[in-house]
């Protein structure tokens, strides 16, 4: 049994711990059942329910700033909380090699449920189509092409993607359009060089705002491109 410091009674619909947060504590349910869940598109999505034994939480106590999840007691439910100085000194006591395996285990999980959220939430279709952009980076200024397109954001093909959450200004050439769009962007999932031999590296990102003008010429280039009319 994991040793724990404290244990919390919860009834039906109260929130553990919400998704957009910080939360470096790991838990554990002793009775009842805790929805696992992501919102995508206004929507609540369940990723699973948890019962009796099983464990969730420590996003910070391996390495991620952010939850990508919502936990949400079901019924009546009673968790413990691991305690940490125990916690630290059976994780201490794994192989460097190991330690390093389970954190990047953690971040691909959590990398697959954002990436999924965001498929999920498109209201938008993509257009496979390669155009020009540039944006600026930590190292400098930066050329690169798009993979996708589409009204809510775009795939953004580069070796060195920026991490999840950041936020940056892309400059976006159109064809037959003289000025480029100027769209400021949120990095929603990284793929890295490696991660998958069928794929290109890069970065899926969503808009965010834009001049209404820039908009107009988006909107008609993406009914074109995917032929749509109105």
């Amino acid at each position: 049994m994991l040793d724990l410091i404290d244990k919390e009674d919860y009834e039906d619909g109260h929130v553990i711990f919400e998704e957009g947060t910080s939360e470096d504590r790991i838990y554990v349910v002793l009775s009842g059942a805790v929805e696992i869940s992501k919102e995508a598109n206004n929507k609540k999505h369940i990723i699973e329910v948890l019962e009796e034994g099983d464990v969730f939480g420590g996003a910070g106590f391996l390495g991620t700033a952010e939850i990508q999840t919502t936990a949400t007691a079901s019924g009546k439910t009673e968790v413990g909380i691991v305690k940490q100085a125990s916690l630290d000194n059976e994780f201490n006591m794994l192989s460097s090699q190991l330690r390093a395996i389970l954190r990047a285990k953690f971040k691909s999980c959590n990398k697959i449920i954002s990436r999924a959220s965001d498929f999920t939430s498109r209201k938008h279709p993509r257009g496979q189509k390669v155009l020009a952009l540039s944006y600026e980076d930590h190292n400098g200024f930066m050329e690169a092409y798009t993979g996708n397109i589409g009204q809510g954001g775009l795939f953004i093909k580069t070796k060195s993607p920026l991490e999840t959450g950041e936020e940056f200004l892309i400059k976006l050439k159109l064809p037959g359009i003289s000025d480029p769009l100027k769209i400021e962007c949120k990095v929603i999932w990284t793929r890295k060089r490696g991660e998958n031999a069928k794929q290109p590296p890069g970065m899926g990102v969503k808009f965010g705002k834009l001049d209404p003008d820039d908009h107009t010429v988006l909107t008609q280039y993406l009914k074109t491109i995917l032929g749509q009319t109105r």
